[in-house]
């Protein structure tokens, strides 16, 4: 049963993916989470609900994968190795341009409301986009520890993350600015950097 339901979920080429989750996000950007469905994202795409169920089970899974297929090469951090911490952490903030930043930054701010009222858009959201990001900051940094830039007992290991995301959703916030490249690379340099001990 497994082997034929993994055949079955497995038809959908990458460009169909693609194209399937440019038009959930493009739809999120117009409607949000709550007023998106199943039978909106089928007519923008041509699809049936029963592939749609099929291939990822339900809205909140089909988003999550949306919005982490949206990140700069899939998981961004994944394939980054400059061979120093400060250069794997501006890489990864050069992958997108200020324009998709501001995007991303307006996505995910309707996001973060539906997250909170939603126990299922919240699970799917750590399954499969939250615990694979962790997963990759913490390579990262083991590879900076590896390299002595960073001491293995640094408090501030645990709060990479927090630190990488509150710099991102705090500058429209207090700013009133959408982040950009150029302050994210600042933020990196002057906040995270620092708190790591690496230089």
């Amino acid at each position: 049963m497994t082997e034929v339901a993994t055949a079955r979920r497995s038809r959908i080429t990458p460009e169909r993916e693609a194209e399937l989750y440019g038009a959930v996000l493009d739809l999120l950007r117009e409607v949000g989470y709550d007023a998106l469905t199943m039978d909106a994202v089928a007519a923008r795409t041509k699809s049936s609900k029963a592939t749609l169920y099929r291939q990822w089970g339900g809205k909140a899974e089909l988003v999550a994968k949306a919005v982490r297929s949206n990140k700069p090469g899939g998981m961004g951090l994944a394939d980054i190795d400059t061979g120093s911490l400060r250069g794997d952490l501006h890489a990864l903030t050069m992958r997108s341009d200020d324009c998709e930043m501001e995007q991303n930054s307006a996505l995910m701010r309707g996001l973060a409301m539906a997250v909170h009222s939603n126990p299922e858009l919240l699970k799917a959201f750590k399954e499969f986009l939250i615990e694979p990001e962790l997963a990759e900051f913490r390579r990262v940094l083991q590879r900076a520890v590896d390299r002595g830039e960073v001491r293995a007992d640094n408090p501030a290991i645990g709060y990479m993350m927090h630190m990488m995301l509150g710099g991102f959703a705090a500058r429209t916030m207090i700013d009133e600015l959408p982040p950009t490249q150029a302050f994210l690379t600042s933020y990196i340099d002057a906040v995270v950097l620092p708190a790591l001990g690496a230089e």
